[in-house]
């Protein structure tokens, strides 16, 4: 019984660390490291967000569509998931929430960079 409890364990950590994994990857662009998310479209973090908490919604989020994340999803190293107050739910990197840009219209599009001097590239250490 152990072994099954263990083995169940298991299977349930590395199903959430899928569910981070297909999220977001990891891009060069130009000979940049950047975060994009799972269609390899660049991802973006708000000056006017706390750690934590998502200031970015109506028009904003219409503009900034936030990466959402699924009801189970857990975070993983510099990745976490943050409660919005519709009740859902997206990831944060470092924890600030990350967004699309509205204005990329392909992978590895960096358009929303440094838009209103508040928008910024996520980028890989």
């Amino acid at each position: 019984m152990k072994t099954i409890a263990t083995g169940l364990a298991a299977l349930l950590l590395s199903t959430a660390a899928s569910f981070a994994a297909e999220a977001w990857k990891e891009a060069d662009v130009g000979g940049t490291k950047i975060y994009t998310d799972a269609k390899g479209m660049t991802l973006y973090t708000y000056d006017k967000d706390s750690k934590g908490e998502s200031n970015c919604y109506d028009k904003c989020a219409a503009n900034w569509p936030p990466l959402k994340a699924a009801a189970g999803a857990k975070g993983d190293h510099e990745w976490s998931v943050v409660k919005r107050t519709d009740g859902t739910k997206m990831w944060a990197y470092d924890g600030k929430p990350v967004y699309t840009f509205i204005k990329d219209k392909k992978a590895g599009d960096m358009s929303g960079d440094g838009v209103g001097g508040v928008w910024h590239v996520v980028k890989a250490d």
